[in-house]
């Protein structure tokens, strides 16, 4: 039995993991096509893009959430059959505690954007419509806001990298 739940965690781990890593690849993708059309609004293009982007949030959350409860469990699932902790080989340490520092490095990045960063692009994005003419300042700042989150994404990216890189050095030291 332990075994089973410790596959199921590992499975939705995993997923939550991959998950965590697609949305700033795509998300990225995403800001790179749409930047081929040049720094002034265009509307319509501009409505999918925040709507992609920020409708996305839920989906990062729900999969971080998915990564702490399950990260979480797998080691409380051999502490409830066995009664201690499993001891774990340095290099396995070494890969938990990195995996460990850039997953909070990801939420810390994730809270800047959702909790800061998109609220003002919606605001700001409130106040144009398709017949608005270029409001030069609101625009230059709508596109200042969009690039500083674009660079948090691509940083968000690499610490996703090394957290699964990170984690296929957990099993370390297993036979």
């Amino acid at each position: 039995m332990e075994q089973i739940i410790h596959g199921v965690l590992l499975a939705l781990h995993n997923i939550a993991l991959v998950g965590c890593a697609a949305a700033p690849f795509y998300n990225r993708n995403l800001v790179n096509s749409r930047s081929q059309y040049g720094p002034e609004l265009s509307y319509k293009l501009d409505k999918v893009v925040e709507d992609t982007l920020q409708g996305n949030a839920p989906y990062c959350l729900f999969f971080i959430i998915t990564l702490f409860i399950t990260g979480m469990g797998m080691p409380l699932n051999h502490y409830l059959f066995h009664g201690a902790l499993k001891e774990m080989h340095t290099v396995a340490t070494i890969a938990l505690i990195v995996k460990l520092a850039f997953v909070f490095g990801m939420v810390t990045i994730m809270a800047i954007i959702f909790l800061k960063i998109n609220p003002q692009l919606s605001k700001i994005f409130v106040g144009f419509s398709e017949d608005s003419q270029p409001i030069s300042e609101k625009e230059a700042f709508f596109f200042k806001l969009r690039a500083r989150r674009k660079k948090l994404c691509e940083i968000c990216l690499f610490f996703a990298i090394i957290v699964l890189v990170s984690s296929a050095f957990l099993g370390f030291g297993i036979h």
